[in-house]
């Protein structure tokens, strides 16, 4: 089974991506297969608010890497999303493609008014997480945006792994428990 994984970080090789590493040897370790793709690295316009998709299901803006990624969401099974925390929710391009899914949540719901929408209970996100600060209410902005992207993308959320106080470059690598964890959350993520 192929799973998406995208990275919201915009530090190459930084705490978010270690972890998100670890949690993607888990599910290859049982068969998956991967498709990395680092939000950073792209060109992802915000969304306008014009309600173009709201009849089409398709979102109006063009000629950005975003369109592409519609039918990535749309033919997978399993996605998993990392991020940091930025002052309690995702950074801005991450949060610029969640918005975008506004188009899927509106392709769903056209869908399901013409009766040709079923949820699939297979289909699954999972979202992992690291914050600097170890606030208890640190994670709360950012897993209500990823259930409700998840939802807007027609999968369910299956969970997350969220870890505080992992401050510095390098913090995770150093941190096996949380990368045991994250190996073991992937693959129960594929089963």
């Amino acid at each position: 089974m192929k799973v998406l994984a995208l990275l919201g970080s915009p530090r190459k090789g930084g705490n978010s991506e270690v972890l998100l590493n670890s949690f993607l040897k888990g599910v290859e370790h049982e068969g998956g297969t991967v498709e990395l793709i680092r939000l950073y690295d792209l060109d992802i316009k915000p969304c306008i608010g014009c309600g173009g998709c709201d009849k089409t299901g398709e979102c109006v803006l063009e000629g950005d890497d975003m369109i592409p990624l519609y039918d990535k969401i749309i033919a997978v099974k399993r996605i998993v999303f990392a991020s940091p925390i930025y002052f309690y929710g995702i950074p801005a391009p991450a949060k610029a493609f969640v918005d975008r899914t506004q188009a899927l949540w509106n392709r769903k719901r056209l869908l399901q008014e013409k009766g040709e929408w079923q949820d699939d209970p297979d289909r699954k996100g999972f979202f992992l997480s690291v914050a600097a600060t170890k606030g208890v209410k640190v994670f709360e902005g950012a897993v209500l945006t990823m259930k409700y992207a998840f939802d807007a993308m027609g999968i369910t959320y299956d969970g997350d792994l969220l870890i505080r106080g992992i401050e510095h470059r390098g913090d995770m690598k150093r941190a096996e428990q949380y990368l045991q964890a994250a190996e073991e959350a992937g693959r129960k993520f594929m089963r």
